[in-house]
């Protein structure tokens, strides 16, 4: 490594938010190259919906959203990844979720669709209607990450894959293949960065949230073009956060489910490109997980789509654990040394923000 010429920017991490400096570096005429230890991205990048959730953001996410909405359309056509322009449906199965995504609507104007019962183009029992969010996208997380890497690689960027950082110092890297030295280094390592800076880690109260997610075979076996969220995706997005109504939904839900608020479930689905679903999620949060999974977060899943879809009990394809890095702000952007970045999308939205986040991040590391 030490012979190879000293590259711009050297990124530690080729998840999507390692990627999406990559892109960012890339577009600037810099020369790249990224440390992955795995001998491909298998962490939270692959593991999600695979839904750019633009819509239900606020403030900067969204700002960041935004941004990388367009650097997506870019890509899909660049690098040939699967994407669709088909947004999200809310499902609202209350007259109170449904006055929330009113509200919504008052809000956010045409980024908002309300939708009546019989139009809400998604399969779903016992709906009064619902919100399609159109600048929403979906693509496939286990295609994409790999589809940007190899473009990113077509464009001169180096992979060092199955290699692992052991030390972080200004304008170097040492790793289990050498040493390598680099104008500037961009840490975007997740959930792991108190693995490298524990200090920093301990500042800023970050933790691993694990998720329970699952691959089910759709049991209506249709076409499911949007992303689908229902009223305790509300909870859970920002957006929301100044209707009015919000704490009705939320004192209700609590009410009635308070075993589902307790596993932090975040009731939504994808539609793969083979047809079956992705469905999920709970959250759990802690510096240190057990290793073990309870069956009984699965089963609260599988009961609560199965409700959601109107259907029988779901033939579980694909069982997984996702883990993404939490912290008091929705993001992480320090500089503990000269020329080191480190960066974590902190609020479990990296595959909506990531593109939006890295001009911010080189702009500041370039300066």
């Amino acid at each position: 490594m030490t012979s190879s010429p000293q590259p711009d920017v050297v990124i530690v991490g080729a998840g999507i938010v390692g990627l999406a400096h990559a892109v960012e570096a890339v577009r600037r005429g810099l020369s790249v190259v990224v440390v992955e230890r795995d001998e491909r991205a298998v962490g939270a990048s692959v593991r999600n919906f695979g839904h750019a959730c633009v819509t239900a953001m606020s403030g900067r996410t969204l700002d960041y959203a935004l941004r990388a909405r367009q650097t997506w359309l870019d890509l899909a056509k660049e690098a040939g990844l699967w994407l669709r322009e088909a947004g999200a449906v809310v499902v609202a199965r209350a007259d109170d979720e449904y006055a929330v995504l009113e509200e919504f609507r008052q809000a956010r104007g045409d980024q908002v669709v309300l939708l009546d019962r019989q139009d809400l183009r998604v399969p779903s029992a016992g709906a009064v209607g619902g919100a399609w969010f159109p600048l929403d996208l979906r693509v496939d997380p286990r295609q994409a990450v790999q589809a940007v890497a190899a473009w990113l690689a077509d464009q001169g960027v180096r992979f060092h894959w199955s290699t692992t950082v052991h030390t972080i110092e200004p304008g170097l890297l040492g790793t289990s293949r050498g040493v390598i030295r680099a104008g500037r280094i961009v840490v975007a390592v997740g959930h792991d960065v108190d693995r490298h800076f524990p200090d920093l880690a301990e500042r800023l109260e970050l933790r691993r949230c694990v998720l329970h997610m699952l691959r089910v075979r759709d049991p209506h076996g249709r076409t499911i073009e949007p992303a689908v969220l229902s009223g305790f995706s509300m909870l859970r997005y920002a957006g929301f956060d100044d209707c009015p109504t919000l704490p009705a939904v939320r004192a209700r839900l609590g009410a009635e489910h308070p075993e589902l608020i307790e596993a932090g479930l975040n009731l939504m689905l994808t539609q793969r490109p083979d047809g079956d679903l992705t469905i999920g999620d709970t959250h759990a949060y802690a510096v240190t997980h057990e290793p073990f999974q309870p069956e009984e977060l699965d089963t609260l899943v599988l009961e609560q789509t199965a409700r959601l879809l109107g259907s029988g009990p779901l033939a579980v394809r694909e069982r997984w654990l996702g883990v993404y890095a939490s912290g008091r702000e929705p993001f992480l952007t320090e500089f503990p040394l000269p020329g080191v970045a480190v960066v974590a999308v902190t609020s479990g939205v990296g595959m909506t923000t990531s593109f939006g986040l890295a001009p911010h991040v080189l702009d500041t590391l370039l300066a």
